[in-house]
C-alpha cells in the first residue's frame, strides 16, 4: 500500500485528504537519523518547516516521489537534490497570504502605538500614557518591498487606511503600479522616504542581508521596519546597532536568520523600540487548514498520477498549464521516445522546432515532455517531469528551441524534432488533430500519418517490388500481427519508410533477419 510520512504537525483536514489514498505515519519531531533510517518506506513526505529535509535524507529516500511543505517557503528541502533525483517538491504559495499580510499589519499597528510596551506596562501595574504616545498611519509613507500576493494585500490595506505606499519591485510593471495605485521608487529611494517599510521577499543569494548598515542609515530616524517575510533578509548585528544608537525608531520582526531566536542575540533587549514575536505569520487557524489541504490535495493527485498545481521544481509546468497542453505533452514525450529508439545511440544535439500554432504554447513545458520521453529509452522511471532537464544537461545534450510560426501544415501546427548522433541525424515530426488525436507526420523527413501505438517497426529501404510482401511474410511466420501499415517516400524507386503497427514485439533474433534483407538500409523496433 502507498504510504505517506507526516513529519510534522499538521491539520486534520490534511490528514483526512491524504488518507483517502495511503496509508498516513505521523511521527512528529525525528531527528535528521531517525528520518533517514525511515524514509525509504515512503512514496511522499508532508513537513511544515521543522522538518529539514537534506540531500542525505533524499539520498536514501528511494520510494520517495513527493515532498509537500505545507506553506510559502522551502528553505529547510534541498530542492536541488529532490530535483536530481526526481523528487517533485510542491507548497502552498497562497494558503497562508492573508494571515501572513495581517501579521505584517499587526506589526505595523503595533510598532506605531506601542502596544506590547503598553500592555507589559500596564500589566505590571504602571500607567504610563505620556511614555507611550503613539503615531497615527494616516498619510504616512509605507514603503513595501515585494509586491507578491502578501506585499499586495498588505498595500491595499495601506491605502485603505489612507498610507501612501511606495513600492520596490523589479518584476512590477508601471502599468501594474499604477493599477494598484502604488508608487514605484528604487530601493536607496524607498528606505530615505518611508515612515514605515514592511519586506515582503524570499530569501536568495541577492536578499541575504539585504538590509544591511548601509540601507538602515538611508532611513529616517522617525522610521519603522517589519520583517514578517524571511530571516537572514535583515542583517541582525546591523539591525541592534541602528535601534540602540537610534538610527531608526524602532522594528518588528517575525522571522530570524537562525530559528528559535538565540538566547544571546543581540536583538534581545531592544525591548522599547523592538518588538519580536516567534514566526507567527502563518499561525492563523484559517492558514494552518488551508495550507494543509492544499498540499495533501496535490500529494493526493501525485500519488493518482495526476499533476501539482504548485511544483516548485518544475519550471513552467503549472497544474493549469498541464491540462491545457495536455494532448501536446503528449505528443511531445511520444516523438521523443519515438526519436530515441530510431537513434539507437547518445544524442549530442536536439533541435525542438514549434511551428505554426505550437509556437504560441508555453515552449518550456513542451521540451521538459520531448526530453522526459527522449532519456526514458535509457533511464526508465528514473526519469520524470521534475528531473529531466538536469539529466540531458548532465549527459551533454544541447538543446536547441525555434519557433516558426509562419508553418501551417496543420491546423492546430506541428512539433517537429531533430536529433543529432555523431554524424548522424534523425528527425521526426507529429501533431494533435482537432479531435485530439495524436499523428505522427513524418520520419526523416519522409512524409507519413501515422497514429502511434504500442508496439510499431520503423525500416529505412529501398522502394522496390516484393520489399513489402517479404517483410509482412516474415513477420506473419513469427506470428507478429500487423495492425496498421504507411509507406512514405518521396520520389518513385528512391528511398522510402515504412512504419508498421504491430500487436507483439519483435521477437529475439527477427531484428538480425530483417536488417539482411536486400534494400532494407535500417530498421528500428520501437515500443511507446
Amino acid at each position: 500500500m502507498t504510504k505517506v510520512l507526516v513529519s510534522d504537525p499538521i491539520d486534520k483536514a490534511g490528514i483526512d485528504i491524504l488518507s483517502q489514498v495511503a496509508q498516513v505515519d505521523q511521527r512528529v519531531g525525528l531527528s535528521e537519523n531517525e528520518l533517514k533510517s525511515v524514509i525509504g518506506d515512503y512514496e511522499a513526505l508532508m513537513i511544515r518547516s521543522g522538518t529539514q529535509v537534506t540531500a542525505e535524507v533524499i539520498e536514501v529516500a528511494e520510494k520517495l516521489r513527493i515532498i509537500g511543505r505545507a506553506g510559502v517557503g522551502v528553505d529547510n528541502v534541498d530542492v536541488n537534490a529532490a530535483t536530481k533525483r526526481g523528487v517533485l517538491v510542491v507548497n502552498s504559495p497562497e494558503g497562508n497570504t492573508i494571515a501572513a499580510a495581517e501579521h505584517a499589519l499587526a506589526m505595523l499597528l503595533s510598532l506605531s502605538r506601542h502596544v506590547p510596551q503598553a500592555h507589559s506596562s500596564t500589566f505590571a501595574g504602571g500607567w504610563d500614557r505620556k511614555k507611550y504616545v503613539g503615531n497615527e498611519l494616516y498619510k504616512k509613507n509605507l514603503g513595501v518591498v515585494g509586491l507578491g500576493k502578501i506585499g499586495s494585500h498588505v498595500a491595499r490595506v495601506a491605502k485603505a487606511m489612507g498610507m501612501e505606499v511606495l513600492a520596490y519591485d523589479p518584476f512590477v510593471s508601471p502599468d501594474r503600479a499604477h493599477q494598484m495605485q502604488v508608487r514605484l521608487e528604487s530601493m536607496e529611494e524607498l528606505f530615505k522616504q518611508s515612515d514605515y517599510i514592511t519586506l515582503h521577499l524570499p530569501r536568495t543569494p541577492d536578499t541575504e542581508n539585504l538590509v544591511d548598515t548601509s540601507l538602515l542609515r538611508k532611513m529616517k530616524p522617525t522610521a519603522r521596519l517589519v520583517n514578517c517575510a524571511r530571516g537572514g533578509i535583515v542583517d541582525e548585528e546591523a539591525l541592534a546597532m541602528a535601534l540602540r544608537e537610534e538610527i531608526i525608531a524602532g522594528a518588528a520582526l517575525d522571522v530570524y536568520a537562525n530559528e528559535p531566536l538565540a538566547l544571546d542575540s543581540p536583538l534581545r533587549g531592544l525591548n522599547e523600540r523592538l518588538i519580536l514575536t516567534p514566526h507567527l505569520g502563518a499561525s492563523t487557524e484559517e492558514a494552518q487548514e488551508n495550507v494543509a489541504i492544499d498540499v495533501a490535495e496535490q500529494i493526493r493527485d501525485v500519488l493518482l498520477g495526476l499533476p501539482a498545481r504548485s511544483a516548485v521544481n518544475i519550471p513552467g509546468l503549472s497544474a493549469e498549464i498541464m491540462e491545457r497542453l495536455k494532448p501536446h505533452l503528449q505528443l511531445a514525450e511520444t516523438l521523443g521516445l519515438l526519436l530515441s529508439q530510431l537513434c539507437g545511440g547518445h544524442v549530442e544535439k536536439l533541435e525542438v522546432r514549434l511551428q505554426g500554432e505550437f509556437s504560441k504554447h508555453p515552449s518550456q513545458p513542451l521540451i521538459i515532455a520531448t526530453l522526459k520521453g527522449m532519456l526514458t529509452t535509457a533511464l526508465g522511471d528514473r526519469i520524470n517531469y521534475v528531473n529531466a532537464s538536469i539529466e540531458a544537461k548532465t549527459r551533454g545534450i544541447n538543446v536547441l528551441e525555434i519557433k516558426d510560426e509562419a508553418s501551417r501544415d496543420f491546423a492546430g501546427g506541428s512539433l517537429q524534432l531533430m536529433a543529432q548522433v555523431g554524424q548522424a541525424i534523425h528527425t521526426v515530426s507529429g501533431a494533435v488533430f482537432t479531435d485530439g488525436e495524436l499523428r505522427i507526420t513524418s520520419i526523416d523527413e519522409f512524409p507519413v500519418n501515422v497514429s502511434p501505438s504500442s508496439h510499431m517497426l520503423f525500416t529505412r529501404h529501398r522502394d522496390m517490388p516484393g520489399i513489402i510482401g517479404r517483410l509482412g511474410s516474415l513477420l506473419g511466420e513469427h506470428n507478429v500481427n500487423i495492425a496498421s501499415m504507411q509507406v512514405g517516400r518521396k520520389i518513385v524507386r528512391g528511398d522510402a519508410v515504412m512504419v508498421l503497427g504491430i500487436d507483439d514485439p519483435i521477437p529475439d533474433g527477427l531484428l538480425e533477419i530483417i536488417n539482411s534483407f536486400n534494400g532494407i538500409q535500417e530498421a528500428h523496433p520501437v515500443t511507446l
